[in-house]
């Protein structure tokens, strides 16, 4: 069984404790961080656009690098809390197309769910949706936390009810 297991800052440490408790002892397992390209050309871009003035003549780490680190640290901890063998990948990009990437040829995907905390499709955000609806293999989707109870789910809403049980008038 091949499984890659998503980490992003939020929600690494229950995709891990999840794929050690349920992926059988000799899984591949990828532990895989994608880094948004978007957000670093933004953050880049901040630094130039300063009403002509130059930024700082000292040498600073660019935001590609700061993320590098991060993501090395990021996957780092996640090694070790997984406790067993694995590869680590970091890639660059769209995140949500980079992560349905690295699933190719893969049996499975652990993601967290990073909306709302709430029962329901607020729950899962933007990349989160599309790796769902996407993925081409069996995902397992977990909560970063305690999932909410039963409570939390909305009342069904007022009115006639399905079309199936509608009569027809």
């Amino acid at each position: 069984m091949r499984a890659v297991v998503w980490t992003t800052e939020r929600s690494w440490e229950a995709c891990v404790d999840e794929a050690a408790a349920l992926l059988p002892d000799d899984a591949d397992v990828t532990l895989l961080c994608v880094l948004d390209a978007n957000v670093e050309a933004v953050a880049a871009a901040g630094r130039m656009g300063l009403l002509g003035r130059r930024p700082p003549p000292h040498e600073e780490p660019t935001y590609a690098q700061l993320s590098a680190e991060a993501a090395a640290q990021l996957l780092g901890d996640a090694s070790a809390r997984l406790g067993r063998p694995a590869r680590t990948e970091v890639r660059r990009g769209r995140v949500e197309r980079e992560v349905v990437a690295a699933c190719a040829g893969a049996d499975l995907l652990v993601l967290a769910r990073d909306g709302e905390r709430k029962l329901g499709p607020p729950s899962l955000g933007k990349h989160q949706r599309f790796v769902v609806d996407h993925a081409p293999c069996r995902v397992l989707l977990v909560w970063p936390d305690e999932p909410p109870g039963l409570a939390e789910m909305p009342p069904p809403p007022q009115g006639p009810g399905p079309p199936h049980e509608r009569r027809r008038r």
